[in-house]
């Protein structure tokens, strides 16, 4: 019979942001007794939690357990940007476009799938309405490159019949206090979350009927002959179908081998910020820039609702297969945003950053994800391509109906993606991947 053992437990650099701003958690409830299910979830991020959701919809009357390794929203899910996009938002391009009009079309579709069925949850559990804002986003250009990459990108959401609008410098001005931008384009359907705070408001909503455990890391995963045996430090867990909502860890388990990409990004984030920068700083006290080039700065503001009146930053990446970045890492991405975040808002400029963190990102060489049946009742809802939020909870709706044998628009898309392709071997992948990441951020200069 088939067993897995994972080779190493999830680790991170600096806190989770998302999560240290919003108010202290509840005691952690971990697996300290066996128990028996009817389905396992390894991980309770954005795949882990919506797998669970989808689950109650299909067999009310279920068992279900989450299993996740460490603390609620201190993994992937309190480390992002926190954009749940709706529209095409391809990194590995130039402006987002992706491959083909028909699959972006599609891809649009299913994303706005994922907003409809994340919005539904979190009115059902009550989430305080500023952890998931439909309040779109804007691609801000700093540059006249930049800007030739919003017009390219806008044209082809025109292809698809999707709506945008160009802001001007002034605009850009009025909404984030900054000079820096020289254009923006809005697009009006992408939710910004407070992504720690929709993570801990879904856990809690569902623990009236799921079994959620916090620092229970799954060792070990035995096939049995009523199904599998999850193996934790202090319990095992009987269960007769499991998901892996791990994202990159899966390959931790033997799953994807040298197929995965783990990619780390960074970010900072200010301390809250009192009324007299306030007032320097100006503009909207919400809102949300993507960069025009995908290897840019991200910057968010974000107010008190969200968990206080602070600038997020975000740039910088590293290839690291082992999936640990290293001290270097964090400290060379800090300086340089910084240096992004004083060019943006010079009224502001030597802040001090109060949270500064790295976040685990599984990238596949074609872009594909790893969302598919793995052995005989074991599935994964894994690789979301640095797409975590959306197309996590995707994935985590498609693992669920796979489970429950129902075959979607939503199971028949990840069903029908290839396999993650072969990495080079290890020396070359690295060194490849890390001179490609520069390369890149080199070009997108201070986009």
């Amino acid at each position: 019979m088939s067993s897995y053992n994972a080779k190493r437990l999830p680790r991170h650099k600096g806190p989770a942001g998302w999560s240290v701003i919003l108010e202290k958690q509840p005691e952690v409830v971990s697996l300290d007794s066996d128990c028996e299910v009817d389905f396992a979830i390894v991980g309770a991020g954005f795949a882990g939690l919506s797998a669970a959701q989808r689950l109650l919809q299909l067999a009310p009357e279920a068992k279900i357990a989450v299993l996740e390794a460490g603390r609620l929203a201190e993994g992937a899910s309190g480390r992002n940007s926190g954009f749940m996009i709706d529209l095409p938002h391809d990194l590995a391009s130039e402006n987002y476009a992706g491959r083909g009009a028909t699959r972006d079309s599609d891809l649009t579709t299913l994303n706005r799938q994922a907003i409809t069925f994340a919005k539904l949850a979190a009115d059902e559990y009550k989430l305080e309405p500023a952890f998931f804002d439909p309040s779109g986003k804007v691609n801000g250009a700093v540059s006249s490159k930049g800007d030739a990459h919003n017009a390219s990108y806008a044209q082809h959401l025109s292809t698809l019949g999707e709506s945008s609008e160009m802001l001007d410098a002034k605009a850009m001005f009025e909404l984030t206090g900054s000079r820096h931008y020289v254009s923006g384009l809005y697009t009006p359907g992408t939710v910004t979350l407070q992504p720690a705070g929709y993570i801990r408001g879904l856990a809690q909503g569902l623990r009236d009927r799921v079994s959620v455990y916090e620092k229970s890391p799954v060792t070990e995963v035995s096939q049995t002959a009523q199904g599998w045996q999850l193996t934790t430090p202090d319990a095992t867990v009987n269960a007769s179908k499991v998901i892996f909502a791990n994202n990159g860890q899966v390959e931790s388990f033997g799953f994807a081998q040298d197929r995965l990409m783990h990619i780390f990004l960074y970010a900072v984030m200010t301390p809250d910020l009192d009324e007299y920068s306030l007032k320097k700083l100006g503009g909207a006290p919400r809102w949300g820039v993507t960069p025009a080039d995908p290897m840019g700065t991200t910057v968010r503001r974000i107010d008190t609702p969200q968990g206080g009146n602070r600038i997020v930053t975000r740039t910088c990446a590293s290839f690291r297969p082992d999936m640990q970045c290293t001290d270097a890492d964090l400290a060379r991405a800090r300086a340089v945003m910084q240096t992004r975040f004083d060019e943006r808002f010079p009224q502001l400029a030597g802040m001090q950053m109060e949270h500064a963190w790295s976040g685990h990102l599984c990238l596949s060489k074609n872009s594909v994800g790893y969302t598919r049946q793995l052995d005989h009742n074991l599935y994964a809802a894994c690789c979301q391509n640095g797409l975590g939020t959306a197309r996590g909870t995707l994935s985590g709706i498609a693992a669920a109906e796979m489970a429950c044998d129902i075959e979607s628009d939503i199971t028949r898309f990840f069903c029908n993606e290839a396999e993650p392709q072969k990495l080079p071997p290890a020396p070359i992948a690295s060194i490849g991947a890390n001179a490609v990441l520069r390369y890149k951020e080199w070009r997108a200069g201070g986009e």
